[in-house]
């Protein structure tokens, strides 16, 4: 009894470890393997009617950078720039011919400058999440989901910047 238990448990282990080796999908990236340490974050256009999306894009891809261990300097070798060029504000939903669910999209495009002068062009890149929001109330509360769902936007925006660049 006390040895089938034993090849039992010696079955699951060899499984798992066969799994595990076989991979999942998944991959580590150490710091070595990134095609760069450090990128200078060039202008960012905004083509769009929304005020201020550049500086937030800015402050995201600054942190999603940092996360992924590469620094943000001015006088790095390889330089991102971009433009964002749509910003749109979607009803999903209406209760009593009042919106009441807003969806927020933010795209655009963006290039990889490296030491070299080469360039690496990403086109229509934006947040890969549905970024979405309640309000039916006053303004002023709308306008606060509106500038929280942008911000997310933003954030996942920048996450897929940064993963194209160092991934693609």
């Amino acid at each position: 009894m006390k040895i089938q238990k034993l090849y039992y448990i010696l079955l699951v282990l060899s499984c798992n470890l066969l799994l595990v080796l076989s991979g999942c999908g998944y991959s580590l990236h150490t710091k070595a393997s990134l095609p760069f340490d450090a990128i200078r974050i060039g202008t960012i256009e905004n083509k769009t009617l929304e005020p201020k999306l550049q500086d937030g894009l800015n402050r995201s891809l600054t942190g999603e950078f940092l996360k992924q261990g590469i620094s943000v300097q001015n006088n790095a070798g390889y330089k991102l720039e971009g433009v964002i060029r749509k910003f749109e504000l979607r009803v999903l939903s209406e209760k009593s011919e009042v919106a009441s669910e807003y969806e927020v999209t933010i795209k655009g495009d963006f290039r990889l400058v490296d030491p070299a002068g080469k360039i690496k062009e990403f086109k229509d890149i934006g947040s890969p999440f549905i970024v979405s929001f309640y309000g039916s109330g006053k303004l002023n509360e709308l306008i606060a989901y509106k500038e929280q769902a942008s911000e997310r936007a933003l954030k996942d925006m920048a996450a897929e910047i940064v993963a194209t660049f160092l991934y693609r």
